[in-house]
This record gives structure tokens, sequence and C-alpha cells, in this order.
């Protein structure tokens, strides 16, 4: 038997999935690491919090080790790479509704060699 894959990536997904269905506002927690491609300026502790809401983001892609997307800090587009092993959690900004996740090991791919398997959510 073929080791099992993370569910993770899957559980992040249909989180993301309702939260847009229920017109709430996704955002995830992400612990912050040299594998983590954010703005340092907003990381606290390691962590940051990052709206990823159609209205807030370019070009998502959830597959099952990278979350990429662009977004605007503080006036200037950034390319955010994100390893799912990263991420603690997602939930609603609305009600903070969502699930938590433990840190995963992480042997990274870098994303620009990845192909495939992923869902890319675009408008």
């Amino acid at each position: 038997m073929s080791q099992l894959k993370s569910q993770k990536p899957y559980l992040i997904r249909a989180l993301y999935e309702w939260c847009t269905d229920s017109e709430m506002t996704p955002h995830i927690m992400v612990f912050v690491d040299d594998h983590t491609v954010v703005p340092r300026q907003f990381v606290k502790n390691n962590q940051i919090v990052l709206n990823i809401a159609f209205s807030a983001v370019k070009d998502l892609l959830i597959d099952e080790e990278w979350i990429t997307f662009q977004a605007t800090f503080s006036g200037s587009i950034q390319d955010i790479a994100i390893p799912v092993a990263n991420v603690t959690g997602i939930f609603a900004r609305e009600n903070s509704q969502g699930m938590q996740f433990e840190i995963e090991p992480f042997n990274p791919t870098p994303p620009e060699n990845k192909s495939g398997g992923g869902l890319r959510l675009v408008k």
C-alpha cells in the first residue's frame, strides 16, 4: 500500500470553498520559516495571517505542497508562496469558524518547478 497523502490541502480547499459559498472572507494562519515567501514586515512571532479571498488575491493556487498567489501589500504587488505544511489554520474572518492544523515536516519542491495536481481558484 502506498503512503497516504496528507488531508491538509484537501481540507484547506474545502474550507476555502465553504467560506466563499457562505459569502465570508477566508483567512489563513501561517508559520513563517525560510521556505515561506511573504512580506516579512507583517510577520510577528514567526506567524502571519493572510486574506485569501478572491477580492484580495490574484492567481490563487492551492496544490498538495504549496499555496501561491499575488497580493498587494502597502501598494506593491507581491508574489506569495506558502508551504501547505506551514498552514496552521484557515478560518472565516466574520465568525472565526474554521480549522486549525499542526505544522508538518516539509521537504520542499519549489513551486515554480511544480506542474499539475492542484486546484487553481480564479474568478
